[in-house]
């Protein structure tokens, strides 16, 4: 008689004892780096990001947007092209471009189009406005 169970009486393991790293997840400089080091790509973006929250606070809205915007689009950049880059990485590479990138683009488009004095203007958003709000 065998010691494993036959076919579909194998039992699972109740308690996950690891996960599997996203594709990329594994450090993005060398291992005797020190750690903000090895994780230069997520601390690049959010220091971006930081640093344009702290300009939208300081009024320079237009400013500070357009950077959190491209910080993000920076973020989806070195995901695409760096075969590691560490803590950014925490989807897969296709969820994680996604997800960095179309937020980014979406900021940087709706900060140009602020009011007063628009920087891009789409003429198709004039009809769809025209039908969500009555003038």
């Amino acid at each position: 008689m065998s010691a494993e169970p036959a076919g579909d009486e194998r039992r699972v393991s109740q308690v996950t004892t690891d996960t599997a790293r996203p594709e990329g997840g594994g450090r993005a400089a060398p291992a005797d780096l020190p750690a903000p080091a090895r994780q230069w790509p997520l601390l690049t973006v959010l220091a971006g990001v930081a640093l344009g929250l702290i300009l939208t606070a300081a009024d320079a809205f237009r400013v500070g947007l357009i950077l959190v915007g491209a910080s993000l689009l920076l973020g989806a950049v070195l995901r695409w092209l760096l075969p590691e880059v560490g803590m950014l990485a925490v989807r897969s590479r296709f969820t994680d471009l996604i997800t960095y990138g179309v937020p980014g683009a979406a900021i940087v488009i709706l900060t140009l189009m602020a009011q007063p004095d628009p920087l891009l203007h789409l003429p198709f958003l004039d009809h769809i406005m025209r039908f969500a709000v009555r003038r």
